[in-house]
């Protein structure tokens, strides 16, 4: 059966569900529903974002208790009197009051990294729980009763077979935008987070920017289904809002897949029926009350976690048989190029640079010049600093002391988007992609800085113009490395040398006129390495300036037009290949010695 009869059939069972399911099975899709919505954030936050949240009930309370204050209170300061009485008016009010905490939350959190950001997200989670039950004007540990019901189209939904349309409507919209984003320019920099800040910076991605984005949309689905539950259940205290259910919502989304849209949906209602049925039966089987399916969930989570670590969606789409992906080139308009340098034109020069690391001086008064039109290689023993050079000059690092210069503007204190920008891109010693995503989209995160459209436009899918142009010019790219025929697959099914050639490719997507290439022949066998060097010289000749940063001295001195040799952090010496390789103190630092 085909992916789009699925999606029918699953449409048309969620239409007449109601019609033929008893109220218990109607209230038990309405939750599914509302776990859905929340457990969608997590896909986007945690499983693509790879930013972990154990917090995200915490803003489903805020939703629910925003709009419950509103509808309920009777005494509302002057200022918000107009807000209260409508639920609409408290949904749009739980979002501005979501975004603003989020917002906050986000900027302290998201600065921590490894297992504080976790802690982070329990620490405030916590804090707003405990908050929910000491307000006394939000009804304390009590709650807040006599919410109204939702009116539609003059209609009230008094009843859980009527609310059950207006919350898989939202969940389906939510499942909409969620997909746009992901297959957008602002979602391969959200994907991009996920293969560290350095490679996500270096093609021009504002990681900071990306965490908070995909941190507020998590928040603000999360703040959508307080809204729900709050007209659904007309009550709330902070019980649904605990730690606890945070963990939950973890639970869903990575049992039903964290990186899958459908996986939300599949988490949601497999946590939700297992939930359920653990807590009728398991006090039955064990003769005693208690929370015993949290034992189960633990134990469930410790299993999915060593055997199926992408979570259910992707075992039961193997059941399914796919439609062939389409193969076609990727069309849309060109999108503008940077003035190209004059052949000769002084593209980067490095001017006594020292980089220190405390006590270590990792770079001793360094200077060194990349024209158009020629490859610099920058060549010395292990430890002699090639790495921390090539750091300060791409802005990973910024230099101690002296300036680097870049078509004459300096750029030491910029950092690696920034300099990006100007026309200077790079790869990595070691290899840096994002293997579960295809060669195409790989490219095109290295075009990131070439399009404008933010999130809300990828959202709407209101981008597909300039996104066109994206995939467009990374096929280009693409094709220009011998890459064609395998621009379709994977990253991580290619080659070693493959590899590199692709991240050549992404790099020459940003439309640079210096390529910063760290030892880009590592690991290949000759025949590769022939071939990158074609591709080299190709380059070359087309005016572009390369430093390259390599070990394998047959690579470089059959390619180099000019070589500068590093030891202990200084320069020892500098000419052409032929010059430097009969030099007495390059021989010294290979070989240890000249007879």
């Amino acid at each position: 059966m085909r992916p789009r009869l699925l999606l029918a059939g699953f449409l048309g069972l969620l239409l007449i569900a109601p019609r033929v399911v008893s109220e218990f099975h109607v209230t038990l899709l309405n939750y599914i529903g509302l776990y859905a919505i929340v457990a969608l954030g997590l896909v986007l936050l945690t499983g693509v974002g790879g930013l972990t949240s154990f917090g995200q009930a915490a803003f489903v309370g805020l939703g629910a208790y925003t709009t419950a204050y509103l509808s309920t209170a009777q005494n509302l300061p002057g200022w918000c009197v107009a807000l209260g009485g409508s639920p609409w008016i408290g949904l749009l009010a739980g979002i501005v009051v979501t975004t603003l905490v989020a917002f906050v939350l986000g900027l302290l959190t998201l600065r921590l990294s490894g297992h504080y950001l976790p802690l982070g997200t329990i620490a405030w989670g916590i804090s707003l729980y405990f908050l929910f039950g000491n307000l006394e004007f939000l009804g304390g540990h009590t709650g807040m009763s006599g919410i109204p019901a939702l009116s539609l189209l003059g209609f009230e939904l008094r009843e859980s077979r009527s609310f059950y349309y207006v919350i898989w409507a939202v969940v389906l919209v939510a499942v909409w935008l969620t997909q746009n984003l992901l297959d957008s320019r602002e979602g391969r920099a959200i994907r991009a987070l996920k293969g560290g800040v350095v490679m996500a910076e270096a093609m021009g991605v504002d990681t900071a920017r990306s965490k908070v984005a995909v941190f507020l949309i998590a928040a603000l689905f999360a703040s959508v289904s307080g809204w729900l539950y709050a007209h659904l259940q007309r009550f709330v205290n902070p019980t649904p809002f605990g730690l606890h259910i945070g963990i939950e919502y973890l639970f869903m989304a990575v049992v039903g897949g964290s990186a899958h849209v459908w996986g939300a949906l599949v988490g949601a209602g497999v946590i939700t029926i297992l939930k359920q049925w653990l807590q009728d039966w398991l006090p039955r089987l064990l003769g005693a009350s208690g929370n015993f399916e949290m034992i189960v969930f633990g134990v469930m989570m410790i299993f999915v976690l060593q055997r199926a670590r992408d979570g259910l969606w992707p075992i039961l789409t193997r059941f399914v048989p796919r439609r062939a992906a389409k193969r076609e080139l990727p069309h849309g308009a060109l999108l503008p190029k940077k003035a190209a340098p004059e052949f000769g034109e002084v593209l980067l020069e490095a001017k006594n640079v020292f980089k220190r690391f405390g006590g270590l001086v990792a770079n001793n008064n360094m200077s060194l010049t990349v024209r158009a039109g020629e490859v610099m290689a920058l060549i010395g023993p292990n430890g002699a600093g090639k790495s921390t050079m090539f750091n300060c000059v791409s802005g990973v690092d910024s230099a101690t002391e002296g300036e680097v210069l870049f078509r004459g503007e300096v750029v030491s204190a910029l950092n690696s988007r920034e300099i990006a920008r100007l026309g200077m891109s790079r790869t990595f010693q070691h290899v840096r992609l994002l293997p579960t995503m295809t060669v195409l989209e790989n490219v095109a995160i290295g075009g990131h800085l070439r399009g404008s459209k933010g999130v809300l436009p990828a959202m709407l899918h209101l981008e597909r113009g300039e996104e066109a142009s994206l995939l467009a010019e990374a096929a280009r790219q693409i094709v220009r490395v011998g890459l064609r025929d395998s621009m379709f697959e994977l990253a991580g099914s290619l080659a070693l040398g493959q590899q590199r050639t692709l991240e050549i490719a992404r790099a020459l997507c940003a439309d640079p006129c210096l390529l910063l290439l760290d030892e880009p022949a590592a690991g290949l066998r000759y025949l590769e390495k022939e071939a990158l060097a074609e591709l080299l010289r190709k380059l070359r000749g087309e005016g572009m300036g390369i430093l390259l940063v390599e070990h394998d001295m047959d690579f470089v001195m059959g390619l180099a037009d000019r070589v500068v040799v590093m030891e202990f952090g200084e320069k020892i010496a500098e000419g052409l290949p032929e010059e430097v390789q009969c030099d007495p103190a390059v021989v010294e630092a290979y070989l240890g010695g000249v007879d």
